[in-house]
């Protein structure tokens, strides 16, 4: 006969597995014949074939070794997944929250807040721990909830370009529904506006409108708005907003729960001007990383327009040029103390600001994120300093 069999050499083929074989594998699916017991059907099938021609355990041990492992494969992908435990769901969606809520900006929000109502405050012997605690709670209360919404819609509108930019975020890398996003969004303003408005103070309400104005203008993408695509517009908006609800609104509201007469020190002057500046550099310094995503989306910021190591050392000048300016206030106080003080604190951290600026990397954008990140520990610790200015 062909390929050299005789008739007599073939035998019927084993078509089936041994009876206790099969009696496992039903009871193991439940009455159901798996498809491990079909492969090793069609496997013996066909090894008892390849085994009576020539060179047939050549071609059945290929065979084996090629078709049972990609049966098995196919086998492990059809197997269900583990669900992810619950403490881990937990863990991971607090995580995410974290990296949507930017805390690192909440703690320069709590030590601006402080500040400014400290400087409120004309005599501390005056005045009760109690009743300035409640009015500071008060303060933070609602514009915590406001500032949720202010860094949650930024992020919402953004959400394409840090695809580029910042893959990294819980959005863009959808760590973080859009739609969980949107109710925390939406749920902070209705919240925010709503315990200012039940706690009556009118100061830090108006604040609060007026802030939360501008960064809506700043970044939602409606017509006549959008404000971050122009650096002028993107730079006002985003100063005016921190500087009137940072520091203007915890001031006039500590007034009014305090029932002090409504007077403008010489120290909340500094502070304004100061920090105007720190919440320029900081509007302009947080374009340096992103000028892939901007050129992309269309934006014209002033680090498209000049270039990254131009915009660095514009951002480090203004920082000097702060701490400059604070120096010849300190100097032209009139009290001993807070001259040497406020002359002595600014010169040094002049020099750490210096030496810090040398050693960022300006062709790496994890270092240039990371001085970003730094300038908010600059803008704390100056609002400790300001308390010192009389």
């Amino acid at each position: 006969m062909a390929f050299g069999l005789s008739g007599s050499s073939l035998k019927s083929p084993p078509t089936t597995l041994d009876s206790s074989t099969r009696r496992t594998l039903w009871h193991n699916n439940n009455g159901k014949l798996s498809k491990e017991y079909c492969i090793k059907m069609q496997h013996n099938y066909w090894k008892y074939h390849c085994n009576n021609i020539k060179g047939g355990s050549m071609m059945s041990d290929k065979f084996e070794k090629k078709y049972l492992v990609n049966a098995t494969s196919k086998n492990s992908h059809d197997e269900p997944k583990k669900p992810q435990p619950i403490l881990e769901s937990i863990k991971d969606g607090m995580d995410a929250f974290r990296q949507f809520s930017r805390l690192y900006a909440f703690f320069s929000f709590i030590s601006s807040g402080l500040s400014s109502s400290l400087l409120a405050v004309d005599n501390l012997s005056n005045i009760s721990p109690k009743m300035f605690l409640i009015g500071f709670l008060q303060f933070l209360i609602p514009n915590c909830i406001m500032f949720q919404y202010i860094v949650g819609v930024n992020q919402l509108a953004d959400v394409e370009i840090d695809k580029i930019n910042k893959p990294y975020l819980p959005l863009a890398s959808g760590k973080y529904s859009l739609r969980n996003a949107v109710i925390v969004v939406a749920s902070s303003l209705l919240m925010g506006f709503g315990s200012a408005w039940v706690l009556g103070s009118r100061p830090m309400f108006w604040c609060l409108v007026i802030s939360t104005m501008l960064m809506t203008a700043y970044s939602v993408n409606l017509p006549l708005l959008r404000w971050k695509r122009s650096t002028i517009l993107a730079t006002f908006s985003l100063a005016s907003s921190m500087t009137i609800g940072q520091h203007i609104a915890p001031f006039l509201h500590m007034k009014t729960v305090l029932k002090k007469a409504l007077d403008y020190p010489r120290s909340l002057v500094f502070t304004v001007v100061v920090v105007s500046l720190f919440y320029t550099v900081i509007s302009l310094a947080k374009d340096i990383p992103d000028i892939e995503g901007d050129k992309a989306a269309g934006h014209k910021t002033l680090a498209i327009h000049l270039g990254p190591r131009r915009v660095f050392w514009f951002c480090i000048s203004l920082l000097q040029m702060t701490y400059g300016i604070a120096i010849i206030m300190g100097a032209l106080s009139p009290i001993l103390w807070s001259k040497i003080f406020t002359v002595v604190t600014h010169f040094i951290m002049s020099i750490i600001l210096w030496y810090r600026a040398n050693s960022v990397d300006l062709s790496n954008n994890d270092s240039l994120q990371s001085f970003y990140m730094a300038i908010f520990v600059f803008l704390s610790v100056e609002n400790f300093l300001v308390l010192f200015v009389r």
